[in-house]
């Protein structure tokens, strides 16, 4: 294996991850606000599953996203 080429790989896949996450984030917290879902003033949980095709397990990261 070519260990530098799997990590420009990994971080590649993982900066695509959080450029398309943060926008959708961003989307759907807007609708929310305007939906009246939401007040602006929450901190919302939130959770990332990552899985691999190939590998047994999956990778959870969980944290809060404030509102304020």
């Amino acid at each position: 294996m070519d260990e530098e080429a799997f990590n420009m790989s990994v971080r590649k896949f993982l900066k695509q991850l959080g450029v398309t996450s943060q926008r959708e984030i961003e989307i759907a917290v807007r609708e929310q606000l305007e939906a009246g879902a939401l007040r602006g003033d929450e901190i919302l949980d939130v959770q990332a599953r990552v899985t691999v095709s190939g590998l047994p397990q999956e990778t959870v990261v969980s944290g809060k996203i404030s509102l304020t």
